[in-house]
């Protein structure tokens, strides 16, 4: 049985980081949070005037965000050139630099220093975090790439509410500069001392030429980005992740204050409920996927925020009030609750839509460019996040539509861009078919799971039970099947979606379709030479009676061209569900269980030259056992 993702604390080639990254997020958020607020209170003494607040408070986060659009492409070729443990500690280095400069800054009541110091901080970030992203899977196990990114965004979004919370007493202080300055600095001290303790990362093209023109990188970076579809497909999801979260934060405290009548205590408590929902949505991610990459979450988490997100909007109606609302008096109203709880899932389907989309990026771009291809996802991040605050001032402004109005046009852009990019990537659609089959109608527990090969040509083949026996098998492996299917099951409304999206392989008797018998046996020997992993029900239908039927020898056909690996797998408990024959017909109204405990045994490797139809039911059936 895996280990829960907090084992991860445990080792040094995940603790030291996840520190070092978490204190560095959280020194961000209190310098920045301390800015804005002494520039919206007015508490800088050579600070811009009431009048000038707002137009200062959206420069100081363009001054953030600047720098990302700057220098990520040159900061993903340093990871990607350099060892990345040495990358994070000299970015650690600059940060203590950074804090000092902000140190004179307050001391010589500069408010541009400060202005100048936000800037830097946003450039050290964008070193930062080419180095932080292509630096886990370098240092993590595929089955750990979710706990571990899980974590990851915990911390982050952590480090941003106790960044908040903690600037908010800091400037409250009567010597805040001096206490602000103290904190940042110290703070800076202890994330390069956990950096020391990270362990090497070193680089697979140490040799790459670094191109210093932050155009032409720019554009070759994003096209490293656009090789592969699902990859940017998933930065722009990431981003689009980005632009909803920088809305929503963004207009918390008008929010708070206009629409919900209430103190900034209330703000801060709802911002709270938010970062709570993210960060436990980012714990559930591992579990819901089984410790392995599951992108079919990410469509429940795009429903989660769709559906939440006009709830918001509806559970905003509260009566009007004469003066702001104390805490108190905000959890006095039935309406406050629905407004906390929409929060709280708004973060926990936002962590079931980041992680997984996160994790993809990382595995599926190439280690050499990793670092270059994250950097690029960086920009769009930022750009997205820039789009995010253009359309709340238009929106808001020209358009004239209150913010609770705001979020409820977030709710359902949100559901057009979620149906475009499973329409563009329909494996994100047909994975989250797979998930609710198996989290829903099914319990599956798999043993033996590491027999089957990370790569390389292989056939599955296993007792026929269900209809959905190609849904369960496909959903427990983490690695990608093509499944040789009877043509009337491929054809099943639905599942047919599924399994063209799966490149299934529909294949008849050679005397009812000798068209379609033919076609499969040259696609199974196209897709085996070129490394696929291939599945079969050697019984060629499904079982009337419970019992393991004849295997037929089209499995020695298809190995006497392809000689491969043959991997034996057993379902248990299959028998007498919705989908299977018992009773009568499966899908018949006759009484079956809909909710089923299953279970999938993989066996031992056979040999090419073992498998034989006759032995590998017998492997089959041993596996099975006396459960059907």
């Amino acid at each position: 049985m895996s280990e829960s993702q907090f084992s991860l604390f445990k080792t040094r080639r995940f603790a030291p980081f996840f520190f070092t990254q978490f204190l560095g997020a959280f020194n961000d958020n209190v310098f920045k949070n301390v800015l804005l607020l002494m520039i919206a209170y007015g508490l800088l003494k050579n600070g811009p005037s009431e009048d000038e607040a707002n137009v200062w408070t959206n420069f100081s986060a363009l001054c953030f965000i600047l720098p990302f659009f700057l220098f990520s492409a040159f900061a993903g070729q340093i990871s990607d050139k350099y060892d990345k443990q040495k990358v994070l500690q000299k970015i650690k280095c600059l940060e203590i630099v950074i804090m000092g400069m902000a140190t004179l800054a307050f001391y010589f009541d500069s408010f541009y220093g400060l202005m100048a110091v936000l800037f830097c901080m946003g450039a050290q970030s964008a070193f930062f975090s080419p180095a932080k992203y292509s630096i886990i899977p370098q240092h993590l196990k595929e089955e750990e790439l979710i706990g571990g990114n899980a974590l990851i965004e915990l911390g982050t979004f952590l480090a941003i509410l106790l960044g908040f919370i903690v600037a908010n007493l800091l400037a409250q202080l009567e010597n805040a500069p001096l206490a602000i300055s103290m904190v940042v600095l110290v703070v800076a001290v202890i994330g390069y001392l956990t950096s020391r303790s990270i362990p090497s990362a070193p680089s697979l093209q140490p040799e790459m030429i670094i191109d210093k023109n932050p155009f032409r990188q720019t554009v070759r970076i994003i096209g490293f980005a656009r090789a592969d579809r699902t990859v940017w497909l998933s930065i722009l999801g990431v981003s689009w992740f980005w632009f909803l979260g920088a809305a929503y934060l963004t207009q918390l405290p008008n929010y708070t204050r206009v629409s919900l009548s209430s103190s900034s205590d209330v703000v801060t408590l709802l911002l709270c409920m938010f970062s709570i929902g993210i960060g436990l949505g980012s714990m559930l991610c591992d579990r819901l996927s089984g410790h392995k990459i599951e992108i079919g979450i990410v469509p429940l988490g795009s429903i989660g925020l769709t559906i939440f997100g006009v709830d918001l909007y509806f559970a905003s109606q509260l009566p009007d009030a004469d003066s702001l609302r104390s805490l108190a008096q905000f959890y006095e109203l039935p309406q406050a609750w629905r407004v906390s709880f929409d929060l709280v899932m708004l973060g926990v389907f936002g962590g079931f839509y980041i992680v997984p989309l996160y994790a993809l990026i990382q595995q599926n771009t190439e280690p050499e460019t990793r670092a270059q291809v994250i950097s690029a996802a960086n920009i769009m991040n930022a750009l997205f996040m820039v789009l995010s605050a253009l359309s709340g001032t238009l929106i808001l402004g020209m358009a004239g539509l209150s913010i609770a109005q705001f979020f409820l046009w977030l709710a359902i852009v949100n559901m057009v861009v979620a149906l475009y990019i499973y329409c563009q990537v329909p494996i994100f659609s047909m994975r989250f078919l797979i998930w609710m089959v198996t989290h829903t109608m099914y319990r599956v527990t798999a043993k033996h799971l590491d027999r089957i090969p990370d790569s390389g040509a292989a056939v599955i083949i296993c007792n026929h039970v269900s209809y959905v026996d190609a849904l369960l098998i496909g959903g427990a492996c983490r690695r990608p099947i093509r499944f040789i299917m009877y043509q009337p099951i491929y054809k099943l409304p639905v599942l047919n979606f599924i399994f063209r999206t799966g490149r299934a392989i529909p294949i008849m008797s050679q005397h009812k379709n000798k068209e379609v018998y033919e076609n499969a046996f040259k696609e199974i020997k196209t897709g085996l030479e070129a490394g696929d992993l291939l599945a079969i029900f050697p019984e060629g239908k499904l079982t009337s009676d419970g019992e393991i039927g004849e295997f037929k020898t089209g499995i020695e056909k298809i190995l006497a061209v392809n000689p491969v690996p043959v991997i034996p797998m057993a379902l248990k408990g299959l028998w007498g569900s919705y989908f299977s024959h018992k009773d009568g017909h499966a899908l018949t109204t006759r009484p079956k269980r809909f909710w089923s405990k299953v279970e999938l045994d993989v066996g031992e490797l056979v040999p090419p030259e073992q498998a034989k139809a006759d032995h590998l039911r017998s492997v089959v059936a041993t596996l099975r056992g006396d459960q059907p």
